[in-house]
């Protein structure tokens, strides 16, 4: 298989929510706007690795930013995600289907008597 050169936005999604760190600020963002303080505050990290996480998140589109006075607040956007989903739905059929099936494998295998393991 040929290697894939890996420059589009879907590409950049991926490599920011591989960060479990990332993952998580994402999460304390859904309750909300918070400052990058704020979001260090939760964190208990230092201010400059949360705006470079932050940098790495609105550079793939997954949060914007928006300054008010001195401070900048930054908010989870759809849109990314939205593509991710989309991308994600072929697999999730695959995998339904192939649940699918194995419920029917079992389902015939419940409706067979038992075996007596002595005949």
């Amino acid at each position: 298989m040929p290697r894939r050169i890996k420059t589009g936005p879907l590409d950049e999604v991926f490599a920011a929510l591989a960060n479990p760190t990332r993952r998580d600020i994402l999460d304390a963002l859904l309750g909300g706007e918070h400052t990058a303080g704020e979001i260090a505050e939760k964190f208990d990290m230092a201010r400059p690795s949360v705006s470079e996480h932050l940098r790495a998140l609105r550079e793939s589109d997954l949060v914007e930013e928006r300054q008010e006075g001195r401070h900048r607040y930054y908010r989870v956007t759809g849109e990314p995600m939205a593509e991710l989903i989309d991308w994600l739905n072929p697999y999730e059929r695959f995998w339904r289907g192939r649940l699918t099936a194995l419920g029917g494998v079992l389902d015939t295998m419940d409706d067979q008597p038992e075996r007596d393991d002595d005949e």
